[in-house]
C-alpha cells in the first residue's frame, strides 16, 4: 500500500505529455477488446465493475490511473504497468469518463 500512494504522489506532481494518435487508437482498442473482456464489451459490467461515466463520476482520475497501473490485489483485476505509461492509463481514464455506451 505504500508504494502505491508513493506511485500516486509521483504521478500527481509529475507533468507528461498527451498520447499521440497512433497511441490513441492502440488504446481505444486495448480498451474495447482486453478491458471490454472482463468489464463487458459495452463496459456495462461483467467480471469486473461497470466503467460507465455515471459510476466513474466520484472518482479521482488519479485513483482510476492508479488501479489500471498496479491492478487490485486479492481481484482478477491486473497490473498493466508492464505495458501502459501512465500518459496512456489517464488518456484511457479520460475515454472511460466520456464513453456512452
Amino acid at each position: 500500500m505504500k508504494n502505491r500512494w508513493l506511485l500516486l504522489f509521483l504521478f500527481s506532481t509529475t507533468s507528461f505529455a498527451d498520447v499521440d494518435t497512433q497511441r490513441q487508437q492502440q488504446l481505444v482498442t486495448l480498451l474495447t477488446q482486453d478491458c471490454g473482456s472482463c468489464h463487458g464489451m459495452t463496459l456495462k459490467g461483467g467480471l469486473g465493475p461497470a466503467l460507465l461515466p455515471d459510476i466513474l463520476k466520484d472518482k479521482p482520475d488519479d485513483m482510476l490511473i492508479l488501479t489500471i497501473l498496479e491492478g487490485r490485489p486479492g481481484t482478477p483485476m491486473p497490473a498493466w504497468k508492464s505495458l501502459l505509461t501512465y500518459d496512456d492509463a489517464a488518456f484511457i481514464v479520460k475515454q472511460l469518463r466520456k464513453n456512452e455506451n
